[in-house]
């Protein structure tokens, strides 16, 4: 595909990206906050035994959902610009409807036919995978619907349907658990409310009623969603393989209290950290990949916003690893759940590297080539099962956060090293420079409040990052101030 260089259109581009990241931040803000709320509450109202229960329910949900569901929504996302200027979207809609409904119905069958080998493979009680088989269905719409808002640029429709369901799914959670004393289940409850009646709000916004004709499928569409969406499923497959099987294995070595340790040291990085750092992609890939399909060079773009990722990102992620301890006594109401802070800077860093891999691998999602994504991901999460068999017996939670932070950089690295021909990411070069001056006084100051003053350690976390980038924007808009490429 040759490109051409549009600098006009690119500084458009990048304004109103700038825009939508505005527009979307309220939704990320809000729901940052929103998990942030999550484990203190949470943990207060369950055992670590309930809560691990939970979160294994959780990882089973996400496994369905990247097998059935979520990858028809993602192929919705990047094929939308293409039916909508062929002006054939109730056909397309009626693909992707049919798609996922034909998942979901498969899904059911293969759950109902091979019942009894998930209840032992995944360690879960029957009424918990019968919930989640239940939860799954308003999930899944809800993904399709999020990714037509998205491809829509209707980026305050989606804030607000977002703001919505993260706090009424709290409320709901915590209605059911005090006043029905359903454990974690109430908590699966909580969501499957809350979710039913989002979707009904993003029905309205997206407008898809008036859209969608019920016609015959657009076989000639079928095959290129698939051939992008299976691949990606596979890839979302590897990476719950990196973030997620670890719980099934320690449950089958340590039992549900040693999971809920690891969910609540998943919960305040994972989660917590993607819905903050997401705030640029959310934005930037709709508008890339249309720049993409009208044959305009993106690569400077994605070079300026992985730099701005990394100096947003890095700063967080290291005072976080810095101060684990107190940051999960803030963030945990129960002692029971403190031991989790080992865990904290090995899942934070694995984070940071998974978020990094967002911009490193739109490469492949661009060219369609989605199968590379895969093959990556899938050693990583390879490497994963095998530093966790081999580490947690001998090192418990810290064989965990081990086997997660190996992975994820090796994903990372293996992104880098696999390019494909014309979409080999420019360095920010500019970017990492402002970034290396800007950690001398950070160090500095770190140092001072280790060796000389102790203060509270909310504010020692919030002058370190604050210094970071109080000198980073001086350089930019001083000695340094140059265009960023």
């Amino acid at each position: 595909m040759e490109f051409v260089e549009n600098r006009e259109v690119e500084k458009e581009q990048l304004k109103a990206i700038f825009r939508d990241m505005v527009k979307y931040s309220p939704s990320k803000i809000v729901g940052m906050i929103g998990n942030a709320i999550i484990i203190p509450v949470y943990t207060s109202l369950l055992s670590p035994e309930q809560y691990g229960l939970y979160s294994l329910s959780i990882a089973v949900l996400s496994f369905l959902c990247i097998i059935f569901s979520d990858w028809v929504g993602l192929s919705g996302l990047r094929f939308f610009k293409h039916h909508q200027m062929s002006q054939d979207m109730p056909k397309y809609l009626t693909t992707l409807v049919t798609m996922l409904t034909t998942n979901l119905f498969l899904m059911f069958v293969l759950s109902f036919i091979f019942r009894h080998n998930f209840y032992s493979f995944f360690h879960i009680p029957v009424k918990y995978f019968f919930a989640i088989l239940v939860l799954i269905i308003p999930v899944a719409i809800r993904a399709l619907l999020f990714q037509l808002l998205r491809a829509q640029l209707k980026a305050m429709s989606f804030t607000l349907s977002t703001i919505i369901n993260q706090f009424l799914t709290i409320l709901l959670s915590i209605f059911f658990v005090k006043f029905f004393h359903l454990g974690a289940v109430a908590l699966l409850l909580g969501m499957g409310v809350s979710i039913s009646l989002i979707d009904l709000l993003l029905i309205y916004q997206s407008n898809i009623l008036s859209w969608f004709k019920l016609q015959k499928i657009e076989w000639n569409s079928v095959l290129p969603i698939m051939k992008y969406g299976v691949p990606i499923a596979a890839t979302s497959l590897s990476a719950w393989i990196i973030n997620q099987s670890n719980k099934f294995i320690m449950n089958s070595i340590h039992g549900f209290s040693q999971v809920g340790i690891v969910g609540v040291a998943y919960g305040l990085t994972l989660p917590l950290l993607m819905t903050i750092f997401s705030i640029i992609t959310v934005a930037a890939i709709p508008r890339i990949i249309n720049m993409y399909e009208e044959k305009i060079d993106v690569r400077p773009l994605i070079s300026r916003f992985t730099g701005y990722y990394v100096m947003i990102a890095l700063p967080v992620i290291i005072v976080i690893s810095l101060y684990a301890t107190d940051y999960v006594q803030m963030m945990s109401s129960n002692d029971k759940f403190l031991i989790a802070f080992k865990l904290v800077p090995y899942f934070a860093f694995g984070t940071f590297f998974m978020a990094l891999t967002d911009y490193t691998t739109l490469q492949y999602h661009l060219a369609n080539k989605t199968y590379f994504d895969f093959i990556i991901k899938l050693a990583s999460g390879i490497a994963n099962i095998v530093l966790n068999i081999l580490l947690i017996p001998k090192m418990g939670l810290i064989g965990v956060g081990i086997a997660t932070l190996g992975a994820n950089f090796l994903y990372f690295l293996l992104s880098i090293i696999i390019v494909l021909p014309g979409l080999r990411l420019i360095f920010p070069k500019l970017i990492m420079g402002r970034m290396v001056i800007s950690f001398v006084p950070f160090v500095a100051l770190y140092y001072v409040f280790d060796k000389f003053i102790h203060l509270p350690a909310l504010v020692e976390m919030l002058s370190l990052m604050g210094v970071f980038y109080i000198c980073y924007f001086t350089l930019t808009n001083t000695i340094m101030k140059r265009p960023e490429l």
